[in-house]
């Protein structure tokens, strides 16, 4: 098969015939000289060493048309790299900053807890809600601690409010909102009424809620408080057989069942004297309680 001339093959602007050069008596290419030259001796070379010498062309021909690329370009290609560099350069100076500041709010907001279990509850909580005021993550826990901090002093109408107000906020974590509503059920347990409970806890006894525990007990010691002793049963049920209950949960679902059963027996019996629902003790949804990495809340008593 015939080999294809080097300058058919080339992929970068096509050659300029030799006679223009002749015609008009300027010099010829450095590149296009060679082809000539090399042109005149191609007929008495070999016919096996025509590849190398059409492969040798190309690679003068596309070397010069590379060059006379990055002649025109060099300026505009050293910008773009540059750009790049700097860009990522200016990136990674921002991440270490921000993750620089990050780590000292949590430590920061680590003492404040620390002063605060330590006795120092004056100094913990200026310190929280100093914190409480910033625009960090931190911002939000420290308002959750300033109202748990309120309702351990003996203050639940503030921890009541502070609770609300996160709950109801725009933007707040979905988790850290549905803690929020469920410590205000928590402190309305007494107060609000079996229609309030519901309606504040419902939702959050989904199977995909990371406070489903901690809100089927609320739920459950509101019915029966409420004496619905079906609705109790039924969230108690859930508890008992859930095999992710904490365990000290568990086994206040069970002594609550066995109060149920109790008052059953007893409205069944004519001689049996009637049974009053005893209030169990409230479950305590700590404020430090987080859920696990598959959603469900740590197994805390």
């Amino acid at each position: 098969m015939p080999t294809q001339p080097a300058s058919a093959r080339f992929s970068g602007p096509a050659p300029v015939p030799l006679w223009i050069f002749a015609a008009m008596k300027q010099p010829i290419p450095s590149a296009l000289s060679k082809v000539a030259e090399a042109a005149k001796n191609r007929a008495a070379r070999p016919a096996q060493t025509n590849e190398a010498f059409d492969k040798e062309v190309d690679e003068e021909l596309q070397r010069e048309w590379f060059q006379k690329v990055w002649e025109q370009y060099s300026g505009y290609i050293l910008a773009g790299a540059l750009a790049i560099v700097l860009g990522v350069g200016g990136y990674k100076l921002m991440e270490s900053r921000r993750i620089s500041a990050s780590e000292a709010e949590g430590a920061r907001y680590i003492a404040a807890i620390k002063q605060l279990t330590d006795g120092r509850t004056e100094a913990g909580a200026q310190e929280l809600a100093a914190m409480a005021k910033g625009g960090s993550g931190f911002s939000q826990l420290s308002r959750l601690r300033l109202a748990a901090a309120d309702a351990a002093s003996g203050k639940p109408a503030e921890a009541l409010a502070k609770y609300e107000a996160l709950s109801r906020e725009r933007g707040l974590d979905p988790v850290l909102a549905d803690f929020a509503r469920l410590q205000t059920a928590m402190l309305q347990l007494d107060t609000a009424s079996w229609g309030d409970m519901q309606s504040k806890l419902g939702d959050l006894t989904a199977d995909t809620n990371p406070w489903r525990h901690n809100a089927r007990e609320l739920l459950g010691m509101a019915a029966w408080k409420a004496n619905k002793r079906d609705e109790a049963r039924t969230q108690y049920e859930k508890l008992i057989g859930d095999q992710s209950v904490p365990a000290g949960m568990a086994e206040r679902a069970r002594i609550v069942m066995g109060s149920i059963a109790a008052a059953d027996l007893a409205e069944k019996s004519p001689i049996a004297p009637a049974v009053t629902p005893a209030t169990p003790a409230p479950a305590v949804a700590a404020p430090v309680i987080v859920p696990d990495a598959k959603g469900a809340p740590a197994k805390k008593n």
